[in-house]
């Protein structure tokens, strides 16, 4: 009787018998946890033998100590809220404002014509460089704050909505044209869903550019926020607070990412994956 050989030539021409369990691979379950805590072991071991000074950098464990601390006292947690409300005041803002210049520029040419240079002139002019000018123009309170994240997160959401709207393929158009679409009809069932993933894309810089500009604008006098926490943490020498404010700024931004992952889940499931599972 024949014996059956299967060459696996997707593992490098090993032969592989059946009812051989594949063997257990590092690179393949660990390697991209493996350097991050190899980093985490080397910090803490510098700082125990003392190569790295706790005013320089606090160690992981100090670290996550207080933490610990923050988040029981609700030191953390309130701050923590003041600066997503900054977030979600700046974002709706910004995103409406995005979205609405977007539209307009998109589907009209005399839109495109009256909105588009403008946009371009605000491309070319940092966010940040305006927070001297929004100081003198609202003060130092909330407003310069929610200010900057809104006029940093409109460019993306413009841009990708224009040019979803402006990349829609001209043979669907000309099929809704030939099932008697109206031009509304037009636009919602065909241009805006050919327009989503484009979007999406821009909500997601926005979302980050939205965390990025958070972390300058809370530097303006802020009274709460995770802001004032590093302010107050760099006057006292405490790089531990530093170090937990940094490490919840990035939660945040993976949070915002993971959010629009989500919706682009749902929202784009008629869209083929050409990735394989």
């Amino acid at each position: 009787m024949a014996v059956l050989t299967i060459n696996d030539t997707s593992a490098g021409g090993r032969s592989v018998s059946p009812g051989t369990a594949p063997r257990f691979s590092i690179a393949r379950f660990g390697g991209r946890w493996l350097s991050p805590i190899l980093l985490l072991l080397l910090w803490e071991a510098g700082s125990r033998v003392g190569l790295i000074p706790e005013r320089t950098l606090a160690a992981p464990s100090a670290v996550i100590g207080t933490l610990f601390g923050m988040v029981i006292s609700g030191e953390l947690p309130s701050n923590l809220l003041v600066s997503f409300a900054r977030v979600a005041a700046g974002l709706i803002i910004g995103v409406t404002l995005g979205l609405a210049l977007g539209l307009v520029a998109g589907l009209s040419r005399s839109g495109e014509l009256a909105v588009d240079p403008l946009m371009q002139i605000k491309r070319t002019i940092p966010a940040l460089a305006l927070t001297p000018l929004f100081i003198v123009w609202f003060g130092i309170g909330e407003t310069p704050k929610v200010a900057l994240i809104a006029f940093g997160t409109i460019f993306p959401v413009y841009l990708n909505l224009y040019s979803g709207i402006r990349s829609v393929d001209l043979r669907l158009l000309d099929a809704a044209k030939s099932f008697g679409l109206s031009r509304w009809d037009q636009i919602w069932h065909v241009v805006l869903p050919s327009a989503l993933p484009q979007l999406l894309v821009g909500l997601r810089y926005a979302l980050s550019v939205s965390i990025l500009v958070l972390v300058v604008a809370e530097q303006i006098n802020a009274s709460a926020g995770l802001g004032y926490l590093i302010n107050n943490a760099r006057d006292f020498m405490r790089t531990d607070i530093i170090v937990v404010c940094l490490m919840v700024y990035a939660i945040l931004g993976l949070g915002a990412d993971w959010l629009v992952r989500s919706i682009e889940a749902r929202a784009l499931i008629w869209r083929p994956s050409i990735v394989e599972q």
